[in-house]
């Protein structure tokens, strides 16, 4: 789908242009232009990003090819900007959504091949004329990422909740390992991709922020600069939690090992309290010609037997194996 916005001194004049009116729109300097192609066709693909932009082949086929990385690339007259939004699915608990923007002098392109709420949301407050409109593409960009990172805060609360719930688990006196294992890994590769996504988008903020293009007005630097604030804040609590992960998981290990330790030594106390038993019982079942003690007969055995074990069974309670 294709959706097209045109801007004139702030204010929303036109919007959802066939492909012929983006041309003219376009050409024309006076008109700030924002056109999004939500999970477009191979057609329309070719026809916007190729035929009405002319953008650079390698831009093009990282828009198709999904990036793993956020990134930024100046082409001079545009820049290549891949972002990457989170959020959590029904179908999937953790999920990123890559968002392509060409940032040029006039216009602002986004695609992305799955809705979004930051672009959604702009849309929606574009389009009720609430406040001055932009006046510039970057201030469109800019609302645009901001927007895509207030939407991490809900995610990392999510991820924060799961986590004070594994700490529950490891510390509870019985917790099903299995379930807790498979708990651990999964929160722990939710941490890891975040983190993945969250340093590099901050390093690609940080580059927009120092004003090394023209195609960022200087008044919008400060902008960019309490978004390079806020990523670093983030990137912050998510290691402060990937950390907590960690301590967790190594407490588990412990603990784990210190219930197989005390399944040892009971079962080495129960073989300790029938020493007594084997050793007479062998004992009275040799096959000796002469063994006077027989003649006492089992009351000796028995009562012999009985008080061994006994003793062994203070000791061991002593020992505090049981």
């Amino acid at each position: 789908m294709i959706r097209s916005f045109i801007f004139s001194d702030g204010k929303l004049v036109g919007q959802d242009l066939e492909i012929e009116a983006l041309r003219l729109v376009r050409a024309d300097k006076g008109l700030l232009l924002w056109v999004d192609l939500d999970n477009p066709t191979p057609e329309e693909t070719k026809t916007v990003l190729e035929g009405v932009f002319q953008f650079h082949p390698l831009a093009i086929e990282d828009c198709v090819q999904p990036n793993s990385l956020p990134k930024v690339e100046d082409y001079e007259e545009y820049l290549f900007i891949v972002t990457h939004a989170v959020d959590f699915t029904r179908t999937e608990k953790f999920n990123t959504t890559e968002l392509d923007l060409f940032l040029g002098r006039d216009y602002v392109v986004t695609f992305h091949t799955a809705p979004l709420r930051s672009v959604s949301t702009l849309i929606e407050r574009y389009g009720k004329a609430a406040g001055p409109g932009p006046r510039g593409p970057d201030r469109i960009a800019h609302t645009l990422i901001d927007l895509l990172v207030d939407h991490y805060a809900p995610v990392v609360d999510e991820l924060r909740a799961e986590l004070e719930e594994i700490e529950e688990l490891v510390l509870a006196k019985e917790s099903g390992h299995k379930r807790l294992v498979n708990e651990l890994l999964h929160v722990r590769n939710d941490f890891t991709k975040l983190r993945t996504i969250v340093r590099p988008q901050r390093d690609v903020i940080e580059r927009m922020a120092r004003g090394e293009s023209k195609l960022i007005r200087a008044k919008l630097l400060p902008y960019f600069r309490d978004l390079r604030d806020n990523l670093a804040r983030l990137e912050g609590t998510v290691a402060s939690y990937h950390e907590r992960l960690l301590m967790a998981f190594d407490i588990f290990l412990n603990k784990a090992a210190f219930e197989a330790n005390d399944g040892i030594k009971f079962l080495t106390a129960i073989t300790a309290v029938t020493i007594p038993v084997m050793v007479v019982g062998t004992w009275f079942g040799m096959n000796f010609e002469s063994m006077p003690e027989l003649k006492k007969g089992y009351p000796w055995a028995l009562g012999f037997t009985i008080l061994t074990t006994i003793l062994m069974v203070i000791y061991l309670r002593k020992k505090k194996w049981f």
